[in-house]
């Protein structure tokens, strides 16, 4: 439109100028008819409108340009869009079948419960699948209870847990390994030996997991316990006692320090919580700060006593009020049981 009101002013002008001029010499025209005057405008008005379509024709040349390079834009979007829908599908569904094997792997609640009656699994992976596990199994007179965290969580955490897994079997089935302190040895030989291989640009992988580990002698009511930054709660008569862990990472242990064994005899009603750090460092509340782990201690001495099912949906529906409207920022994991039922 600026180009078109440009074009008619220039014309008129020019128009303007030649009246000025034909006053100027005494040839005004007094008439509306005279052949000269009208000849001149007839031109000037094809001139001005031979412009304007000429500038209106540019115009849309321009616009169907921009229009088309919009709508290939357009195209290309819609099928970059299906392409991710696509992926996106693909990568869920891969996540999913992944989640049914780590799940397969893991022991039931029901398998928990056919060794320790009182007993209960709390496990809330942050994504599909998991760096959170636990383990359970048996030999002879004795129970070995295992709880790990491994270094991330999501893909990489699930694919170390499956390691982790795979390796503290080994231990005792296979070594005949029955020592907490000594089990975790070979699990931070053998994952150090698993992910520091050199790589062809030059990298080497440091990973590494918590982890508790429990070994229970019913016959002899014992508990033995050794822990990679793992604590184990013991409540007891309405009291909490706590069995730290050794702060060595599995995995890092480079320097090969010893893993410390703990030994306690058990009576009856003891309960034995072990849980890795998800539960305690989940940010919420009306501050958004940690949960930490004193809050961790006084609800799980609040509900001690509580029917184990009761206790692990209070777990749940406590951490969700905590949470609110947030994310879960880790996956969460509270294993309780009474060994001596």
């Amino acid at each position: 439109m600026v180009h078109i009101f440009i074009t008619y002013n220039y014309l008129l002008n020019i128009a303007c100028v030649i009246y000025s001029f034909q006053n100027s010499s005494g040839n005004l025209i007094r008439s509306a008819t005279n052949p000269t005057f009208l000849m001149l405008l007839s031109v000037l008005i094809i001139a001005a409108v031979y412009l304007l379509v000429r500038l209106q024709t540019r115009m849309l040349i321009k616009t169907r340009r921009l229009l088309k390079e919009k709508e290939q834009a357009l195209d290309l979007i819609a099928s970059q869009k299906i392409e991710l829908e696509i992926r996106d599908k693909n990568l869920t569904d891969s996540l999913n079948y992944a989640q049914r094997i780590q799940e397969a792997l893991l022991p039931s609640e029901e398998y928990f419960r056919n060794h320790f009656k009182e007993s209960f699994i709390f496990y809330k992976p942050k994504d599909i699948v998991s760096g959170d596990f636990y383990w359970i199994g048996e030999k002879g007179d004795k129970l070995f209870i295992g709880a790990a965290d491994c270094t991330g969580h999501g893909v990489p955490g699930a694919l170390m847990s499956i390691i982790g897994m795979e390796i503290i079997e080994k231990a005792i089935n296979e070594d005949n390994i029955e020592i907490p302190s000594r089990i975790l040895a070979v699990l931070d030989k053998g994952l150090e030996k698993t992910f520091s291989r050199q790589k062809n640009i030059g990298t080497i992988i440091r990973d590494g997991m918590d982890i508790g580990l429990c070994v229970i002698d019913k016959k002899k009511r014992k508990l033995f316990y050794a822990g990679a930054f793992f604590p184990l709660y013991l409540i007891r008569n309405n009291n909490l006692i706590e069995i730290k862990g050794d702060k060595i990472i599995i995995g890092m242990n480079q320097e090969g320090l010893c893993y410390t064994d703990h030994e306690v005899d058990l009576i009856e009603g003891d309960i034995i919580y072990i849980f890795s750090d998800g539960y305690a460092d989940q940010f919420g509340g009306i501050e958004n700060k940690k949960f930490m782990y004193r809050r961790f201690r006084y609800v799980l001495m609040t509900i001690h006593q509580f029917h184990v099912n009761d206790q692990k949906t209070i777990l749940e529906d406590n951490i969700k009020t905590w949470m609110g409207r947030g994310t879960q920022i880790d996956d969460m994991m509270v294993i309780g049981f009474k060994p001596l039922d």
